[in-house]
C-alpha cells in the first residue's frame, strides 16, 4: 500500500513571521515529545492534510490568525518540557 507521506515530494516556499517559525519547532519537538521521529516538513503536512477545506471554516482560522497581536505566542514558544530537536544541516537565518 503506497502511504501518503511516502509520494512525491514538492518543494514549497513558506515565508511568514518568526514567532510562527518557533511554533513549529514547538510542535516538533512536541511530537519528539510523544516518541515520533518527525520533520518540520511532516508536521505541516500533517496540519494542512487535517485541515478542514471549508469555506467557513478557512475565513474563521484567517480571521483569528490576522487578529492576532505580536508576541501572541510568545509565551507558549518556551516549552522547558519538551526535547531540544536539532534539525539536519545548516541552521536557517532570518532574512529581513
Amino acid at each position: 500500500m503506497e502511504l501518503l507521506w511516502q509520494q512525491r515530494r514538492r518543494n514549497t516556499l513558506v515565508a511568514w513571521p518568526e514567532e510562527v517559525d518557533e511554533r513549529l519547532e514547538i510542535l516538533v519537538r512536541a511530537a519528539a515529545a510523544a516518541g515520533e521521529q518527525t520533520s518540520r516538513s511532516q508536521v505541516l503536512a500533517a496540519l494542512v492534510a487535517a485541515a478542514e477545506a471549508h469555506p467557513e471554516t478557512m475565513a474563521e482560522l484567517l480571521h483569528a490568525y490576522r487578529r492576532l497581536p505580536a508576541g501572541a505566542l510568545a509565551d507558549g514558544n518556551t516549552r522547558d518540557d519538551l526535547p531540544t530537536v536539532r534539525a539536519p544541516g545548516p541552521r536557517r537565518t532570518t532574512q529581513h
